[in-house]
């Protein structure tokens, strides 16, 4: 039995029907399929967008955290309240640390933010021991140490931060980092919700569509109708959740955003209290510094001005007693000039020129000086390590460093007793006296059998204008100066004392492997016959009309024939119609410095000896003062005379005499 022609387009339509009704699904389900992939990729594009707010959130967490510890700091060092800011700073420092550890958890799957949180956590280290060393000096209440170090670590942040290696610059660069990723993830995340929202629009055209056909396709449209009904309540389910997620992600801005207010009004209050603590200290010191100069200067220069009128008023009386008003009157202007050169010292202002010192043999060598010095009542016994390292340091400060102690020691003993000067080469761990560093130093240690120091007194000791001598015998400088030295090196003072026992303090130096030769003192140079030169032409550069004009008479006391002028103008001039000797030319002129005036001559002329005279050298000419002679203001005739010597002594060339002096020899 054949199939009739109704039949077979029942067939066909069925068939077609059927055919339609699984394309429509296929289609269906490849969009529903689209659609979960959609959605899908929605999320994690909105999980990356709230793992973004989470890191910055940290971020400015951890920026405030060290903010407030820095403040902290900055009031400890000033009122050294340990309970009170002490307890702010160290919790609020470590609340820092504990943020960057709960940070490197959150970008350890982002190698690169990996690697800019480690980065933070070296430089958060490093911060830390910059305040560690303010803090320590605090709690150890070593004068105003810990606001020098609290100074220190805030000028070196700042140089960090501008070549944008500072603790601030790596989190805005995290920051920076993770806002960029934060907006290509809400790039992906409108793409993705863009794609979602075609989809459910060509799926309910397809509803549409089969709708329709449901008319046609009878039991299948059915079907194919419940199939629609899931795909739209799966729809407006994820619509839904997409509109609690907006809301979440405006709630989180607004915290954002609050925080951030909140953080630029702490910035605010930060600045405010670092301005008034800069305000606070600099008033402080300068009080207290002003104070001691003026104390010292007015007794030196009643000394001065006392014993030069009373010279004046007496000079028709005995010569004995006028000698001995103007001899009060020249050690009055020597501790002048002594206390304004460990001023410059004690701040750091005096540069070094350090060189190559064997400690044993500079020892040694100020044997004669020392007696001199102390007086033939106190008995110097000398223990020199004949091994002794050598060290990289400015032998005249070293020297400088070791009379003083020398002078203390014997004023503690009042004038009388035994003496021990030793060197010796020592291993220090860390923080084995005070500061040190862990290495290998010399020691240089005096020791006294004086009256010794209580712990009050040693633990203010190397505090500044602090003395315990009568008023008019010292300054409170000396220790000063010697801590400053001996930080300025790389090293360290340390101090041992027992009432009525004596005192021992000793010097700490690194050693070095520098190949430099040492230079002795002039003081302690011996000088040949040969090195002073009756009649030698000398060239005297200085501007102040009045040191030139002694200085032109001590040199033709000394039997020397100089030539003045007061500018390097003036002295290129002279050296064009006349040849010298010796240059004495002050490092300090205007228009061009004596460094400036020496370098242009050194061009055209090579057989002349160069000294420089000045009062004061800052840091920028210590590089071109290097292998010339130098003599500081104010200088007694025997000082001129014994650097001139010394600088003759180094000239290129045998001396030209003038026809004065030829005659008269």
């Amino acid at each position: 039995m054949t199939p009739s022609g109704d039949d077979l387009q029942f067939d066909w339509r069925r068939g077609g029907a059927a055919a339609g009704a699984l394309v429509a699904t296929l289609i269906l389900l490849a969009m529903v399929v689209l659609v979960a992939m959609s959605n899908g990729a929605r999320d994690a594009a909105l999980e990356g967008e709230r793992h973004a707010y989470d890191v910055t959130v940290l971020t400015r967490a951890v920026d405030a955290s060290t903010a407030r510890a820095e403040a902290a700091l900055g009031r400890f060092v000033l009122d050294e309240d340990e309970r009170g800011s002490g307890n702010i700073y160290y919790s609020q420092w470590r609340l820092a640390g504990q943020q960057i550890r709960q940070l490197e958890q959150l970008v350890r799957n982002d190698p690169q933010q990996l690697e800019r949180v480690r980065e933070l956590q070296t430089l958060y280290n490093q911060r830390s021991e910059e305040f560690a060393l303010a803090a320590r000096a605090t709690v150890a209440k070593q004068g105003q140490g810990g606001t020098g170090y609290f100074y220190q670590s805030a000028k070196a942040e700042t140089d960090r931060a501008k070549h944008g290696r500072g603790l601030a610059a790596k989190l805005t660069e995290i920051g920076r980092a993770e806002r960029e990723l934060l907006r290509q993830r809400m790039h992906a995340t409108q793409f993705f919700s863009a794609r979602a929202d075609r989809l459910t629009d060509y799926l309910s055209w397809l509803g549409i569509v089969v709708g329709i056909g449901a008319i046609f396709l009878g039991l299948i449209s059915v079907q194919a109708i419940r199939q629609f009904a899931f795909a739209k309540k799966q729809a407006e389910s994820e619509a839904e959740r997409a509109e609690g997620l907006e809301e979440a992600v405006a709630d989180r801005t607004r915290e954002l955003l609050e925080a951030n207010l909140a953080l630029k009004a702490e910035a605010e209050e930060r600045q405010a209290a670092e301005a008034q603590l800069r305000q606070v200290q600099k008033m402080e010191a300068v009080g207290q510094l002003t104070g001691g100069i003026a104390h010292d200067f007015n007794n030196m220069l009643a000394v001065v001005v006392g014993g030069i009128d009373l010279a004046r008023r007496r000079l028709n009386g005995p010569r004995r007693e006028v000698l001995n008003h103007l001899n009060n009157a020249m050690e009055g202007a020597t501790r002048a000039a002594a206390l304004t050169r460990r001023l410059l010292s004690f701040a750091r202002s005096e540069p070094l020129l350090p060189e190559r010192v064997d400690s044993s043999e500079l020892v040694a060598g100020m044997s004669d000086l020392l007696d001199r010095t102390l007086g033939e009542r106190i008995h110097i016994e000398v223990g020199l390590a004949p091994d002794a390292w050598p060290t990289y340091v400015d032998p005249h400060q070293l020297e400088n460093a070791i009379v003083n102690l020398a002078v203390n020691a014997r004023d503690a003993m009042e004038g009388e007793g035994a003496m021990r000067i030793t060197t010796s080469n020592v291993t220090l761990a860390a923080n084995e006296v005070g500061d040190v560093r862990p290495g290998e130093y010399v020691r240089i240690s005096v020791t006294d059998t004086g009256c010794g120091m209580t712990p009050e007194v040693m633990e203010r000791a190397f505090e500044p204008f602090f003395t315990t001598k009568p008023v008019g015998k010292g300054t409170g400088l000396g220790l000063s100066q010697i801590f400053g030295f001996a930080h300025q090196s790389g090293g360290e003072v340390g101090i041992e004392s027992q009432m009525g026992k004596g005192t021992t303090v000793s010097i700490y130096l690194p050693r070095t492997d520098a190949e430099d030769r040492v230079r002795l003192h002039p003081a302690m140079q011996r000088m040949d016959n040969e090195a002073v030169v009756p009649g030698a032409r000398i060239l005297v550069v200085e501007d102040d009309p009045r040191v030139r004009s002694s200085t032109i008479e001590a040199l033709q006391d000394l039997d020397y024939d100089p030539v003045a002028c007061g500018s390097g103008a003036e002295a290129i001039a002279l050296f064009e119609s006349a040849t010298f000797d010796l240059v004495i030319s002050d490092v300090i002129m205007p228009e061009m410095t004596g460094p400036e005036l020496i370098k242009h001559l050194k061009q055209d002329h090579e057989d002349f000896a160069v000294l420089f005279v000045t009062g004061y050298v800052g840091e920028g000419e210590t590089g071109d003062l290097v292998g010339y002679e130098l003599l500081r203001k104010p200088f007694t005739v025997g000082a001129l005379a014994n650097a001139v010597a010394v600088a003759l002594s180094r000239r290129p060339t045998e001396p030209r005499r003038s026809g004065g002096a030829a005659a008269a020899g």
